[in-house]
């Protein structure tokens, strides 16, 4: 016995229950399991043999099977590893004196280290708690209005579950059929772009009314550099690298001189000194070589694909996808799990169904022949004037930075490579390796991972973790030269170094002092907690779902949605209006395991990409954290605020950051392109 009605009437309880407290999972899974009762209710069976206990297992079974949900324990692990490892403090002080002349600057770098260290870790409690004991205080004390302060705390710590690597897009990933991969692509730029417009109001606020921010007292931004690097300096420009490099080839200035800790400076110490200098340099090249390896060396080869998949082609069934905004169809979900064709934008497929990413030999032929454009493998166009363009300005960048380098910038810039560089460039390696295809999600996250491990022990061992590490490295290298091609030099040399480097750490520290012993403890605790609450929200919501549309709820709005005639700007302002409201009494899970899955067989019939809409949700659930009253940033902060700072005034502070993401989203559908761009670029329509 199905009813429309009956589906409505469990889109109302749910609603309702989850409002007065009870757990979201456990009651979308009674509701489910009532409610299916009633709908496969036959009197002429027993109770035990209503089909409603069948389906529950079938859908917990659906649950553990999904590929999908394997990189977020890992994810989470990751994140959970590195906020024990006590990492943050040092970059926050470091980051405050690299901005120092910026307005606002305190607020400023609390921005960019919730930003950044959301993105590492992907819990937004963590970030918004640590962030609220490092920073609160010294703002306030500062005499930065409360309002500007836990603003930038709050807004800041919930950018983690926005940019990647995100736990929220994996679970939008999985409910809606989507790929990781292409969703991380996607979120890309959006995510950096409302940081940047975060940015944007704090200086603009700061600048406006300096009461707000004040600006800090010399002596609390100010370090000393070490007599003997103060003596590269130079009278006329106090620029201490030429003064370096000079004393490579003329040791003899630095003799009789002493090091803060009393020994003599070394000519190995001015070498060490000399690397320190030139990491900026070698990180900008890296990024540029990086970009020109993969546009004009990685994807050549793809020029000579036509005469390959023109060879045969082979029938095979494909089941039917969503379609996206250009028509184009997307990959099933399952794709996510293969390293995926890139630079193929230009791919064009007459009367042929898609291509299953990961099978290129098979597709399913309607009738015709397969055409593929000209242009495939191709260099994009004026990818050598915008690469020039920007290897010229970041040049005259690091020219300007260098030229007015002293001893005192030069100790910043040391800080920086401790307590940032090793962090981002993990970051930055589990992110390339997803967006790149060298890697499925699961694999990246496992990457990151051993990397934060690694980040851990060499914050209590430094000297033990860069010898194992290079110990490690040559064993690699020494493997590697088995089959000697380059490529797996480097690989196996990489691997060696992390793993080496991992392990004889955290065996040291369980053999001996036992420092980290309770860091794996705590974070395998937390992961555990956080992924079973995961996965039962998924029960609860496969359930929930599949009776809705039993009962014809599912079917019912379908058909209200479509009366109404809406135009797709229409429908995209209506469901991110419900979407933005349901964020004020809801959390982001509930939204996107319960609300979410009805828009998304709508999708197809607006005409609107799955990608698209995807990544306005995630951008507009940023409000669910800053919106009462179930604002759970705030009370995040409160717990750790001065018992002064009330949360109308944390409320009060969140409030325009609110309207901000209302700018993002309106930016995002004037500019598609800014979400869709990149991962058409790296896997084609």
């Amino acid at each position: 016995m199905s009813d429309p009605t009956l589906g409505l009437a469990m889109l109302g309880l749910i609603v309702v229950a989850i409002m007065m407290g009870f757990p979201t999972a456990f009651t979308m899974m009674g509701l489910g399991m009532i409610f299916g009762f009633v709908a496969f209710l036959d009197p002429t069976q027993s109770v035990f043999s209503n089909k409603i206990f069948d389906l529950i297992v079938q859908r917990t079974y659906g649950v553990m099977n999904n590929d999908t949900l394997l990189s977020i324990p890992l994810f989470v692990f990751m994140g959970y590893i590195i906020e024990r490892a006590a990492l943050v403090d040092k970059m926050f002080f470091s980051v405050q004196l690299a901005f120092r002349r910026v307005p606002g600057s305190l607020a400023v770098t609390t921005l960019l280290v919730c930003a950044f260290w959301g993105i590492a870790s992907g819990i937004v409690g963590a970030v918004v708690v640590l962030m609220g004991v490092i920073a609160l205080r010294p703002m306030l004390s500062a005499g930065y209005d409360v309002r500007l302060a836990s603003g930038v705390i709050t807004a800041g710590g919930t950018l983690g579950i926005l940019i990647p690597p995100s736990v929220m897009l994996i679970v939008y990933a999985a409910v809606a059929g989507q790929s990781i991969v292409k969703l991380y692509a996607a979120a890309m730029l959006p995510g950096f772009f409302l940081t940047l417009l975060y940015l944007i109001y704090v200086i603009s606020w700061a600048l406006i009314d300096p009461k707000v921010a004040p600006k800090l007292p010399a002596d609390q931004y100010r370090i000393d550099a070490p007599d003997w690097i103060k003596s590269f300096e130079s009278h006329s420009r106090k620029s201490m690298v030429l003064g370096l490099f000079s004393a490579v080839f003329r040791p003899q200035r630095v003799r009789g001189m002493k090091a803060p800790d009393g020994q003599a400076v070394t000519y190995g110490m001015i070498w060490s000194n000399v690397v320190v200098l030139l990491v900026p340099i070698i990180l900008t090249a890296i990024v540029f070589l990086s970009a020109w390896w993969y546009v004009t060396i990685h994807n050549a080869p793809a020029a000579d694909v036509p005469s390959a998949m023109s060879a045969q082609v082979t029938p095979m069934s494909v089941a039917p996808t969503p379609i996206g905004v250009d028509g184009a169809q997307e990959s099933p979900a399952a794709a996510d799990e293969k390293p995926q064709a890139m630079g193929v934008e230009a791919t064009t497929i007459t009367e042929v169904a898609p291509v299953t990413e990961g099978v290129p030999q098979e597709m399913q032929v309607q009738s015709g022949a397969v055409e593929i454009n000209k242009t495939l493998g191709a260099v994009p166009e004026n990818f050598y004037a915008w690469f020039w363009s920007f290897a010229g300005l970041s040049a005259l960048l690091l020219l300007f930075y260098y030229a007015r380098m002293d001893g005192e910038q030069f100790e910043i810039l040391k800080m920086l490579e401790i307590s940032v560089v090793p962090l981002a460039v993990l970051t930055f390696t589990v992110l390339a390796v997803i967006l790149f295809g060298i890697t499925t999600a699961t694999e990246s996250a496992a990457v990151g991972a051993l990397g934060a491990l690694y980040l851990a022990g060499l914050s209590k061992y430094i000297h033990r973790t860069l010898w194992a590490s290079v110990a490690g490295g040559v064993m690699g290298i020494a493997l590697g030269m088995i089959r000697g091609d380059m490529v797996t030099l480097i690989v196996s040399s990489s691997l060696g170094a992390m793993f080496a480097g991992t392990a004889v750490p955290w065996i040291w520290d369980m053999l001996s002092q036992r420092k980290l012993l309770t860091n794996i403890q705590q974070s395998t605790f937390l992961t555990a907690k956080t992924t079973a609450m995961v996965c039962w929200l998924f029960v609860g919501s496969a359930l929930f779902s599949a009776v809705f549309a039993l009962h014809g709820g599912q079917g019912l709005i379908e058909r209200w949605v479509l009366s109404m005639d809406l135009t797709p700007l229409q429908f995209l302002l209506l469901s991110q209006a419900i979407i933005f409201v349901l964020g004020w009494p809801l959390e982001w899970t509930e939204i996107i395991v319960i609300f979410v899955p009805i828009f998304i067989p709508l999708l197809a019939h607006f005409n609107v990409d799955p990608l698209l809409f995807g990544t306005m949700v995630a951008v507009n659930l940023q409000a669910a954290f800053l919106s009462p009253p179930v604002a759970m940033s705030a009370f995040y902060l409160k717990g750790v605020a001065p018992k002064h700072v009330t949360l109308n005034q944390i409320f009060a502070g969140m409030m325009p950051y609110m309207l901000i993401v209302i700018l993002c989203l309106a930016f995002m559908y004037i500019w598609p392109g800014m979400t869709l761009w990149l991962p058409n670029f790296l896997y084609g329509n």
